[in-house]
């Protein structure tokens, strides 16, 4: 199990500001650990530190603590009991994070680290791994007001963990299920007597094997991080981290029938193995490297005056190559059906990423009127240089697999390098008059990319201008329910050429939400409900005049609602819970036949509970334990909604032991080990879950 430091105090650099309303009481910062599962202020929605009771947005913040319990080894697990977002929907997957949020991808253009993008496209990932993390905080809704080019449907930002000024040393050996083995630890404390100087150094080392046979999850990652803080006005935090990833294929691309639904195998009525390894142990592997350098400045003038500037470079280099499942090699015939047909694809991705973000915030009263505004200006710079290559493969025998096999050298199809600059210039005031918050947004945004395929030498440049809007209105009642209503609008780019060789217009979107908020005086409890319509315009569909071009005729509309609990009723018991329901549906497309449908692979409905309590006294004082159970409803299999894929309901559970400065825990997830399928893309492209994982972990903080 992958546990999860955390500590007491603040991780940003500045001293502790106590404010009233938009400016709230508290000592909590919008960067720093959560106490416990509560959270009460966030950064992500409005760039400022602001309490989530007075932000006219729906925001999930999922902290450290909650990460350890729930033993969440990847990004996908650790979103698994937040509002709006349907993360691991393609299954056991070792290589790669994927989510979508009101069901609309988000894992490409939708996630950020520290608030600065890690822009994602063709098969080039970025991924981090959460024992590096503080917090990792959900904004659903269009975001592009403050934050350019994002999914229509949201973002999820991860927030680093930071220099603490207290000393802080933690470390903790573990291991599992399918042969699991592996290290954290994180230091972590002022360098210097007067405290102007702080570092942080956490790292995590594992080697594991995954449910799918020959198929590896092996990580090295370290983050060192150090601050400079010359006064209580001014700081530098510098941050860095370097990551290396090796896996395999761990499954999926398998037909509906023989994973969803029993079919006859060579004359057996049964279905493909889970653990079954597609690939070819001679070809087979999977590499990633990463880096991140950047820094966070931070300088308050006065009262009213506040100057910051975030700025990070990443890098990141890919190496994979894999056999693909393609349906029966046979599919006439039950007995014939003993063999898989097989692609091979090869993709060697190379991202070299520029990103800052410049800002200024002023406190200011122009009469009843509290105003907290901010003004900045960010930028872009990704290169990518891409090689995709595509070969058949050799046919895989179903029960009696060879895996060194003669496979043909994957050919190129795609080398190209692409380029992409945006430049935004954003402008946010958030109004107090009474108990009313209102917030007015606005961003204009230029972006341009170039193509050159070098296959071809062909050329594709595009320049576009977009504006973003956002307007939310919201009233904090004395008794601490906050209804709001906020309208926003987004823009994403979209990868790829058309038929004539042009790069494809940006998508759009636009949303109404209404919703409130419930944290009432003396509970540590926040809650939430949120009802919205969500429409993507500039969808991809099927040219009517050449199926195999792809023109931006499309719209989808997401209309649903949300539910999220967040509580600590009583002394050492922690509960979150969460639904959501939403109608997504194919508004306009050139293929009648999907008109009104949903796309595949999304479920309308999901829902999850998660309690952990820990005893507070007495012969069991330290010992604990955790339950959780989640719901994920049925998806469709096919754009015509002809093939379903079922729900599914999986169980967590958890028990700890703290005991002087150590802590022993143990976790299991799919604790029935149930064998279920969690999407298709299509009839023959199924995808398995993750199978039953139990873990184990001995921890020292000191």
């Amino acid at each position: 199990m992958a546990g999860v430091a955390f500590a007491q105090g603040a991780s940003t650099p500045l001293e502790a500001v106590t404010v009233e309303g938009l400016r709230g009481t508290s000592t909590e910062s919008a960067t720093g650990p959560v106490p416990g599962y509560v959270a009460t202020r966030s950064a992500s929605a409005t760039k400022t530190d602001t309490p989530l009771i007075a932000t006219p947005a729906s925001i999930a913040v999922i902290g450290a603590e909650q990460i350890r319990d729930q033993n969440a080894q990847t990004l996908s697990e650790a979103l698994r009991y937040a509002p709006g977002v349907r993360s691991e929907q393609f299954g056991s997957n070792s290589r790669l994070d994927f989510y979508t949020i009101r069901g609309f991808k988000a894992d490409d253009t939708g996630l950020y680290l520290d608030g600065l993008q890690l822009f994602s496209t063709a098969f080039a990932n970025f991924r981090v791994d959460p024992f590096l993390l503080e917090r990792v905080e959900v904004l659903r809704g269009p975001a592009s007001v403050l934050f350019g080019g994002t999914s229509p449907g949201g973002l999820v930002n991860l927030v680093s963990k930071k220099p603490l000024e207290e000393p802080f040393r933690y470390v903790e050996v573990g291991g599992g299920s399918y042969s699991r083995i592996y290290t954290n630890f994180d230091l972590s404390g002022p360098v210097d007597a007067d405290r102007h100087w702080l570092y942080r150094l956490t790292g995590t080392l594992r080697g594991s094997d995954t449910q799918v046979d020959f198929a590896r999850d092996d990580r090295f990652a370290i983050a060192p991080s150090f601050t400079y803080r010359p006064d209580a006005s001014t700081s530098l935090t510098v941050l860095s981290s370097f990551q290396l990833d090796q896996s395999n294929t761990v499954g999926g691309f398998l037909p509906y029938d023989g994973t969803v639904r029993r079919t006859a195998i060579g004359g057996v009525f049964t279905r493909i193995p889970d653990r079954l390894f597609v690939s070819d142990l001679g070809i087979d592997r999977f590499q990633r490297q990463q880096a991140f350098l950047g820094y966070q400045f931070e300088h308050r003038v006065d009262d009213v005056w506040t100057l910051r500037q975030n700025v990070r470079y990443s890098y990141l280099d890919v190496s994979d190559e894999r056999l693909y499942g393609a349906g029966y090699a046979n599919p006439f015939g039950n007995a014939g059906r003993t063999e898989l047909a097989r692609f091979n694809f090869r993709t060697t991705p190379r991202v070299n990423l520029f990103t800052t973000d410049n800002q200024v915030e002023a406190k200011v009263d122009t009469g009843p009127l509290r105003h907290t505004i901010l003004a900045g200006i960010d930028y872009k710079y990704y290169h990518l240089d891409d090689n995709q290559a595509f070969s058949l493969g050799p046919n895989l025998a179903i029960f009696a697999p060879n895996y060194r096999q003669t496979v043909a050298p994957a050919s190129p199809y795609l080398v190209a390098r692409t380029s992409l600059d945006q430049v935004g210039f954003y402008l946010q005031d958030q109004v107090r008059f009474g108990r009313f918050v209102l917030s007015l947004s606005g961003r204009g945004d230029v972006a341009s990319a170039e193509t050159r395929n070098r296959l071809t030498f062909a050329r594709a440049t595009r320049e576009d201008t977009f504006f973003s809007g956002k307007v939310g209105l919201l009233y904090e009642s004395e008794i601490g329910i906050s209804p709001y209503a906020t309208y926003s609008n987004s823009f994403t780019p979209v990868a790829g050429t058309n038929a004539s060789g042009a790069l494809f217009r940006p998508e759009t979107g636009e949303e109404i939400e209404v919703g409130a908020k419930f944290q009432p005086a003396g509970w540590n409890t926040f809650a939430t409900v949120s009802a919205f319509e969500l429409r993507r315009n500039n969808v991809q569909t099927v040219d009517p005049t050449n199926i195999f071009n792809q023109v931006q005729t499309g719209q989808q509309k997401s209309t649903g609602m949300e539910f999220q609990l967040v509580s600590q009723p009583v002394e050492g018991l922690k509960v979150v819970g969460a639904y959501t329901v939403f109608d997504l549906r194919v508004t306009k497309d050139n293929d009648p036949t999907i008109l009104g449908r949903t796309p595949v692979a999304i479920p309308q409905d999901f829902g999850s509970l998660y309690a952990d309590y820990t005893f507070q006294g007495g012969v069991l004082r330290g010992f604990g334990f955790g339950a959780g159970v989640r719901y994920v409803g049925s998806s469709f299999a096919t754009a015509t909604n002809s093939l379903k894929v079922p729900d599914h309901v999986l169980m967590d559970a958890s028990i700890h032991y703290d005991w002087d400065n150590w802590r022993l825990q143990a976790n299991a997830q799919n604790l029935l080990d149930r064998r279920f399928v969690a999407s298709c893309s299509d009839a023959n492209s199924c995808f398995y879950g993750d199978r039953r994982r139990v873990n184990a972990s001995l921890s020292y903080r000191w």
